[in-house]
């Protein structure tokens, strides 16, 4: 069956909130070599995306500038060199943008196959948090059995996602949330402590433990220099985001002594090829557990594609436990 010309999609009319987010139509882009071309389902809401909404995180230059850096659906057409995939396979994917629409074009590397019995809906939650923790829990922070860890805003898509997978890999976890009931979630999940840090001091509780031997945090701002505190000697701090500003005043004599290492990345500006050894890793190692329901994305809420702007007030109000996804199919 031919495509259609045009597609459903949601566009940033200009930098600013929630409402910036408008329905449009624009063409089906069509894949090059290497690329597929995917019908989308669902598509995964990141903060990401709320940066690029807001102005705060341009699009690299060669991708949609519509938002969207998951999604998962069925392969409608391959480019070029392309082998492992034809059209009907059921893929979750890592997007270089263009996730708020009907189709998207993405590098055929870095689609995986849906894992296990996990439905569409659950399978577009997996690409951005799993890609994201694995490369920088696992392979930049080092992650290792019976180490302490500890992942701030744990009732997050990566904040849930670190617990589980920490967990799976036989270190003991720490997280910070915000309430009782993101506690409580955090726990379920695998969290041998959940620090609400509206009543406790995480520096405190993880030194009485001995110190986090390595950290994931995408908080910022005052929270760099506490964490430094937080860890244990030869301890690593790997940073992913900055919610609350990405300046701060550090003594590093502390780093020195301690022998600490504070390392972090982002995950969009990277090669295709890096992206293409996360997902190849992943596969290996982490499909897997996701295959045997050993661990598995946390659902918080749906909305239609139309109502994008309310999935991102969601996001933006905190409330949320776990990941938003848009019904595009």
């Amino acid at each position: 069956m031919p495509l259609p010309e045009t597609m459903r999609a949601v566009e940033i009319s200009t930098p600013g909130g929630p409402e910036v987010l408008v329905p449009a139509e624009r063409p089906i882009p069509r894949p090059g070599h290497g690329q597929i071309l995917i019908r989308v389902a669902w598509a995964g809401v990141n903060r990401p995306d709320a940066l690029q909404r807001a102005g705060a995180y341009a699009p690299p230059k060669d991708a949609s500038d519509l938002p969207g850096l998951e999604a998962s659906g069925h392969v409608a057409a391959v480019g070029p060199g392309v082998s492992r995939w034809k059209p009907g396979d059921a893929v979750c994917a890592l997007l270089p943008g263009g996730g708020y629409a009907d189709y998207v074009v993405t590098p055929a590397d870095h689609a995986l196959p849906v894992p296990g019995k996990l439905d569409l809906k659950a399978a577009a939650c997996l690409p951005e948090t799993f890609f994201t923790v694995w490369s920088n829990v696992f392979q930049r922070g080092g992650l290792q059995a019976g180490e302490r860890f500890l992942v701030h805003g744990g009732s997050s898509g990566i904040g849930t996602t670190a617990i589980q997978l920490a967990h799976a890999f036989g270190a003991r976890v720490f997280t910070t949330a915000g309430s009782a009931e993101k506690c409580a979630a955090c726990t379920d999940l695998g969290a041998d402590r959940a620090i609400n840090y509206r009543e406790e001091d995480f520096v405190e509780v993880l030194r009485s433990e001995g110190g986090a031997n390595l950290i994931l945090d995408m908080v910022g701002g005052d929270y760099i220099p506490r964490n430094v505190k937080a860890l244990a000697d030869d301890g690593r701090l790997v940073q992913i985001a900055f919610l609350s500003g990405p300046k701060v005043e550090l003594n590093f004599a502390h780093v020195m002594m301690r022998r600490l290492t504070i390392t972090g990345s982002t995950l969009r500006p990277q090669s295709d090829l890096a992206k293409a050894r996360i997902a190849e890793s992943l596969e290996e190692n982490v499909w897997p557990l996701l295959a045997e329901g050993r661990v598995g994305p946390v659902m918080d809420s749906e909305f239609p594609l139309e109502r994008a702007s309310d999935a991102h007030a969601r996001m933006e109000g905190s409330g949320h436990i776990g990941k938003i996804v848009l019904k595009v199919a």
